[in-house]
């Protein structure tokens, strides 16, 4: 359930609600709205930062229940750091920290005032976006395959947030962009004997049925084996699950206008093939699919924004698997542009399907910028860790375009060469290219091979090896990098 977000105006200490929610800055500095609830409160929060209860901390969060001359039944009173380091990062992990705090306590709605703390730079647009998607980001919840609890514990289903009026558009965009997230993350954490590729193309197709302007196709094996996508087809050999190639378009924009578009890999569950992954940690493989969640993830955003823009869709969606008709190590496959490739690795799969996806986008839609996502490499992670998505293009332009997004969503990339000393590491004595460039810069190298089906185009490529997913046995899809697209079209539309 997506939570509900609106605009309030009322006073912090007369909003009668379940949980009113205001900051503390270290060294007992009060926000406006804690400020004025203090003191109808007769100084309770003084009083309790003066005996060390409330620190102002980050991750400090002291609950008040039912406090004299307060209208609400509970007041939460988060953390905010040192007020004079306080930035765009900081306000949307306490965002996130309130969010999670609230979805704690048996409360199905609560107001914010943490909307009117001063972010540096920051209008208040953005300020409600931000800290309404941290709030159905910590909101959300995954049961699809779980068993329903006999007595479930109230889930926040809405909350009110302090702003002007004139920055409501910011809460029309977060709603919009975390339906895309929600989208994206439902997806990624579903278990890989449901969510293969039939039912991504079932999903997509569902979605085009529900909205307005949007078509849906998905090539079969058969479709596939006659535009000849022998690269794509060979990873699906091993497989009992069918490929797909989905295909989603939205026409906002004017007839004729190029579209954007965008790829995503889907692997919707990758064992190595023959290249065999270890066994621990291999159940994380379902999460391979990343980069298709996010793609239709951001393009679900847009279409619930109604972006006046033409949008193009493609995910080459495929189960990766060991068997006796799986491609080996040694074969050389034709892709669909014709460019031969020699297999060093099956489990250098990804590059293997958006090869042929990126070129069938380019030849059919001829798109006026293409954008990849993909959980691509391991190296990327090594390089970048878990914060930044490795971004990599030859185009100037569109790389300041997407890094600017990510900084403004802070669903942040981090540029990595794409230099063409890196290509002679896929050089091959048996075919045009090899699909692994050795043990050094995998992420870039993974990037150049790409780069030689997108020649001449406007693309740039996410790996997201490291953002789409948290760590752990319990560890969730983030739905990332939708927040970084949506904007990047949104920027797109501004311009």
């Amino acid at each position: 359930m997506t939570v509900q977000f609106s605009l309030g105006s009322n006073a912090p200490e007369a909003a009668a609600t379940p949980v009113a929610v205001v900051g503390v800055y270290e060294n007992g500095v009060l926000t406006s709205a804690a400020a004025r609830i203090d003191t109808a409160a007769g100084g309770a929060i003084k009083r309790l930062v003066e005996a060390g209860d409330i620190t102002g901390k980050i991750g400090n969060i002291v609950t008040l229940l039912h406090p004299a001359g307060v209208a609400a039944a509970r007041v939460l009173v988060v953390g905010l750091g040192a007020q004079k380091t306080f930035d765009s990062a900081r306000y949307q992990r306490v965002s996130l920290e309130a969010a999670r705090a609230i979805g704690r306590l048996p409360v199905t709605e609560a107001a914010s005032w943490l909307t009117e703390v001063d972010v540096p730079g920051r209008d208040a647009a953005w300020k409600l976006r931000v800290a309404a998607l941290a709030t159905d980001h910590a909101a959300y919840r995954y049961t699809a395959t779980l068993k329903p609890r006999d007595k479930a514990q109230p889930e926040l289903a809405s909350v009110t947030f302090a702003g002007p009026a004139d920055a409501e558009v910011g809460l029309e965009q977060a709603r919009a962009i975390a339906e895309g997230v929600r989208f994206a993350r439902e997806l990624g954490n579903l278990p890989p004997n449901i969510c293969n590729p039939n039912y991504i193309a079932d999903q997509a197709r569902a979605f085009a049925d529900a909205h307005d302007g949007v078509s849906f196709e998905a090539l079969d094996r058969a479709d596939m084996e006659r535009e000849g996508m022998g690269s794509l087809l060979a990873v699906a050999r091993g497989s009992a699950n069918e490929p797909r190639l989905v295909i989603l378009q939205w026409n906002g924009g004017k007839d004729g206008e190029r579209p954007y578009a965008f790829v995503g890999k889907g692997i919707t569950f990758d064992t190595g093939g023959i290249s065999i992954k270890p066994g621990p940690g291999m159940e994380e493989m379902k999460f391979d699919m990343g980069g298709a969640a996010g793609v239709l993830g951001a393009f679900v955003s847009a279409v619930k924004m109604k972006l006046p823009v033409n949008l193009v869709c493609v995910v080459p969606a495929v189960e990766n698997m060991p068997d006796g008709n799986s491609y080996r190590p040694g074969d050389v496959l034709t892709s669909l542009a014709g460019i031969t490739i020699e297999v060093l690795n099956t489990d250098a799969e990804g590059r293997l399907i958006l090869c042929d996806a990126l070129t069938y986008t380019g030849k059919r839609f001829d798109p006026h910028t293409m954008i990849d996502a993909a959980t691509l490499t391991g190296a990327c992670v090594v390089a970048l860790g878990k914060h930044a998505t490795g971004l990599m293009t030859k185009d100037e332009s569109l790389s300041a375009e997407l890094l600017s997004a990510g900084e403004d969503t802070l669903d942040r990339a981090w540029r990595l060469p794409l230099w063409d000393d890196y290509q002679s590491q896929l050089e091959s004595g048996f075919a045009d290219v090899a699909n692994i460039g050795g043990k050094y810069a995998g992420a870039i190298t993974a990037g150049c091979f790409l780069a030689r089906f997108t020649e001449g185009r406007r693309w740039a490529h996410l790996d997201i090896a490291g953002t789409a997913w948290e760590e752990g046995r319990k560890g969730l899809a983030t739905g990332r990098p939708v927040p970084l697209l949506a904007q990047w079209l949104l920027d797109r539309v501004a311009g």
